[in-house]
């Protein structure tokens, strides 16, 4: 099938614009597969449209006639170089391709800079975000290279570096103007304006945004003027204002949003000013305030746009004769099928000025508000992210994003507004727009659902209504910007555990990955923060965690760890292998995290970090990663002893997280002997002994672990005598709320005073032998007593005396079920420690042969995480015969006769299942 394109042309004005006329036949191969380099030209210009302009450059080199295509000026009338860099070089190769250019935005001075490189003679609209740096000379050379420019847009963000020098520049240069706004300047004098008014005689559209100094006298002088807006400027001469301003025979709308306008002078402005229709008055509290102005509906006629008024039916007044629901009159005047210049006019400036000054106000977000959010803001910002001007949907967007959240810092968002947004249609809109091939809508609208998804509520309707696989695709963009939101979507939905496996099924995990390997070399903090913090998110599911280490997801965070300086993305990235990390028992992650190439290194490093947040994390991760046998002594082996300890002891007046998590590694690291010694000798004692001391329980459950375990060498329990801690695990042992927390306390009491500690006590452990006074008798005699307090508050006198006097099972089963610690099932011990309670059971002590009795119990109960293990390991000390004498020894106290019978039972009962 062969199709012959005829020759076409578009008209701009008196300019026509040619299209190459090319024969193309669209036919299969031999295998059957269309060539795609011969498509109609008409398809492969609307496949171009819809790029940007990289990616147009792309697919233009891959044959000549896409290339003759891909410089056809219909496809370069307006440019978009704000989601990506743009020097000099770019501009340079980009100019040939913009001889016809009208409309450009940019973002930032190097792309202010390198605009004059493009040539765009014929150029006529400009806009650009990101203006603090951009010079006087920037703008006038801009403004001399671009004599035709009707339209001249920079802000919401201060202009700073502008003054009323430049302004003059572009009244000279440019006297085709038609609109300018600007924001943020601290001064526009009167010869500047004086010149706007000589020079710019079509000049219709002036907004001087947030300035600080405004010659109003000037401004009268402007005499077609018909739009005006003065929000949020300062300093202003409101009776000059009137006086000058009232005079301008074409003035039709007029801004003083967020600006000290009095009742007096906005009455006087809607009475006196001939053709003035709509006055814009959000935020203005001297007007809030005065009572009789509230309730004065008196205006003849004009339109007063305010937080107390009702913005739709005010609007909705232009159009009587056509408007049947007034909240729906944004959408109904786009949708008339005639419509006046004049109103068209009056109805964009309105979307612009309102955009503009709610996402002003969003940003700010004053008290008092959430009446006017949740009866007309909300649903105003969705009417005007439907607007045909891109500009206007973007900023409504991002004061979606923006008027939810209430605090930065703890990332908290505002339930009703959200839901507001959400019973609206509001999702469903944003999706839209996050599917658009305008970056920078997609990045907008990808931020709003990021934000809004702080909701649990909203979340889930995101997932319901597709957003996972949007923001999943989205974060493949090569815009960052985008990908940065979208990855922020995902982190926000990634707190849900009902969305992780949905995410991990969208392609998320490896979107996610493929960001840091995108990023981490050439920057891009917040996409890498983003990136990593889902992943940590995900990483927490057994399954997710799986699916990030079989992507590649543990080598990049590692690298992230090692080479990034940022401090999110340090804390991120260690809290995402922490995460993994956390599932040893059901997958090989820990050991893979392990085994990565600088991994154990690059978490010691981070734990020497200044940054609290940072130091969390990285001590969460060497903490889990300590479990594995390996990763234990590899951590020790880089530092990770010395690191922990220095940790341990600067976090005295830290967050309980990283108390909790800097003895929690100590805990894990320590369950080596070796470590354990090392732990003692470098001064992990006496920090440890002050965060058991801590009224937190997770800090003081940690820190009792970690003691525990350093309590099994006697040069570490004398030391723990030496430096005060037997007062502190005695607290510990009878008034600790944490079960886990009292036990431990009493096992390193225990192993304290089982009598191997004496033979040290005799030389004591300073290394100048001037070890200090220690009291042992008296601290003996303390422990013991709390030994003892702590094992009858688990006796039943009643069940005991029911398991003495009889071998019916139901009567052990009772003790067990009043004895039992359900978390210290997920205790481990080695043989040496299973060996040393089993030796316990022989010591003189009463009370120490019960406790000894009472661990064994914990330690083998069925169903325990470990409780196989521990049974191996009595087997082979041959522990039978000395539980057996225990349970049957005239003199030993009851507890403890009925603890060896139960331990005993456990033996059998786990021969009987092996056996099975």
């Amino acid at each position: 099938m062969s199709r012959r394109i005829r020759r076409k042309l578009t008209r701009r004005g008196q300019e026509k614009v040619d299209f190459p006329e090319v024969d193309e036949c669209l036919t299969l191969d031999e295998r059957g597969i269309v060539d795609w380099t011969k498509l109609p030209n008409d398809t492969v210009i609307q496949l171009f449209s819809c790029l940007n302009y990289r990616d147009r450059a792309s697919l233009s080199s891959t044959c000549r006639t896409w290339r003759n295509l891909g410089v056809s000026p219909c496809l370069w009338q307006g440019l978009d170089l704000r989601p990506h860099k743009c020097d000099s070089a770019a501009a340079v190769s980009l100019a040939p391709r913009c001889r016809n250019l009208q409309k450009l935005r940019f973002r930032g001075a190097e792309s202010a800079d390198a605009i004059i490189q493009l040539q765009a003679k014929s150029l006529n609209e400009i806009s650009g975000d990101y203006c603090r740096k951009i010079t006087d000379a920037t703008l006038s050379v801009i403004a001399a290279r671009h004599e035709s420019l009707e339209s001249l847009q920079l802000g919401p963000d201060f202009c700073e570096r502008i003054s009323s020098d430049a302004i003059k520049a572009i009244a000279i240069c440019c006297p085709q103007l038609r609109r300018l706004r600007l924001s943020g300047i601290r001064e526009v004098d009167g010869d500047a304006i004086n010149a706007l008014a000589r020079h710019c005689q079509g000049l219709m559209d002036i907004g001087l945004i947030d300035c600080l100094n405004i010659d109003e006298v000037a401004l009268g002088n402007v005499l077609s003027l018909r739009f005006l807006s003065v929000a949020g400027t300062t300093n202003m001469k409101w009776s000059l204002a009137l006086q000058n301003w009232s005079k301008l025979p074409n003035l039709t709308g007029l801004d003083v949003s967020r600006t000290d306008i009095i009742p007096n002078a906005a009455l006087r402005l809607l009475s006196s000013s001939p053709c003035l229709k709509i006055l814009c008055a959000l935020y203005c509290p001297a007007l809030e305030q005065d009572a009789n102005f509230v309730s004065n509906n008196n205006h003849r006629g004009k339109l007063l746009l305010s937080f107390f008024t009702d913005i739709f039916k005010e609007v909705a007044s232009l159009f009587a004769d056509t408007t049947n629901k007034e909240r729906n009159v944004f959408v109904e005047w786009r949708n008339l099928k005639t419509k006046g210049r004049k109103m068209d006019s009056v109805m964009n400036w309105l979307e612009w000025i309102l955009s503009h000054s709610l996402l002003r106000i969003a940003e700010s977000n004053p008290q008092g508000l959430d009446n006017f959010w949740l009866s007309q803001g909300a649903y105003l910002l969705l009417c005007l992210m439907r607007s045909t001007q891109e500009e206007v949907q973007e900023r409504a967007a991002t004061g979606l994003a923006t008027f939810v959240v209430i605090d930065d810092e703890n990332a908290s968002i505002h339930g009703g507004r959200a839901e507001a947004v959400m019973r609206d249609g509001g999702i469903g809109l944003l999706l839209n727009l996050a599917r658009s091939w305008r970056e920078g809508l997609q990045t907008e609208a990808a931020k709003a659902i990021a934000n809004l998804s702080v909701n649990a509520n909203v979340a889930k309707a995101v997932a319901e209504e597709g957003g996972i696989s949007v923001l999943a695709i989205l974060a493949k963009s090569m815009n960052r910007l985008a990908a940065e939101e979208a990855a922020g979507g995902l982190w926000n939905l990634s707190v849900g555990e009902e969305h992780k496996a949905a995410i991990a099924e969208a392609g998320g995990v490896k979107a996610l990955v493929d960001l840091i390997f995108k990023w981490s070399i050439t920057g891009g903090e917040g996409v890498l923060e983003r990136a990593a913090g889902a992943l940590a998110n995900l990483a927490a599911d057994d399954k997710c965690s799986m699916e990030v280490a079989t992507v590649g997801g543990v080598h990049a965070l590692v690298k992230l760890a090692q080479d990034c300086k940022a401090e999110g993305v340090q804390e991120q990235a260690a809290r995402a292998l922490a995460n993994l990390a956390a599932h040893g028992d059901s997958n090989s992650n820990n050991a893979a995290v392990g085994q990565e190439a600088g991994a154990l290194e690059a978490l010691v490093q981070l734990i020497r970090s200044p940054h609290d947040g940072v130091r969390q994390e990285a001590a969460g991760a060497l903490w889990n990663l300590s479990f594995d046998d390996r990763n234990r002594e590899a951590i020790a082996a880089a530092g990770g002893v010395e690191a922990l300890v220095a940790l341990a002891q600067s976090c005295s007046n830290a967050s309980p997280g990283l108390q909790e998590r800097a003895a929690g590694a100590l805990w894990g690291l320590s369950v080596s002997e070796a470590n354990s010694i090392a732990i003692g000798r470098e001064g992990g004692v006496v920090p440890l002994i002050a965060l058991a001391r801590s009224d937190v329980e997770d800090v003081h459950e940690t820190a009792a672990g970690a003691l525990w375990n350093l309590a099994f060498n006697p040069g570490n329990a004398f030391r723990i005598v030496e430096e005060g801690g037997v007062p502190a695990l005695v607290h510990l042992c009878s008034s600790s709320i944490s079960k886990m927390a009292r036990f431990m306390a009493a096992l390193a009491l225990a192993y304290m005073f089982d009598g191997r500690m004496d033979g040290v006590a005799l030389v004591g452990t300073s290394s100048e032998s001037n070890s200090k006074s220690v009291n042992l008798d008296g601290a003996r005699r303390m422990a013991l007593k709390n030994i003892e307090a702590f094992i009858l508050a688990f006796s039943d006198p009643q069940a005991f005396s029911a398991a003495a006097a009889s071998s019916v099972p139901a009567a052990l089963t009772q003790v067990t079920e009043s004895a039992r610690i359900h978390e210290a099932g997920h205790l481990r011990c080695s043989g040496a420690e299973i060996g040393r309670f089993v030796t316990m059971l022989r010591n003189s002590s009463s009370i120490l042969k019960a406790c000894a009795a009472f661990a064994l119990l914990q330690f083998t109960i069925p169903g325990g995480r470990h409780a196989q293990h521990h049974v191996c390991l009595l087997q082979n000390t041959g522990a039978s015969r000395i539980l057996r004498a225990a349970a049957a020894a005239a003199t030993a106290p009851i507890e403890a006769k009925i603890f060896a019978r139960i331990v005993l039972r456990n033996l059998e009962h786990h021969q009987i299942e092996s056996s099975t």
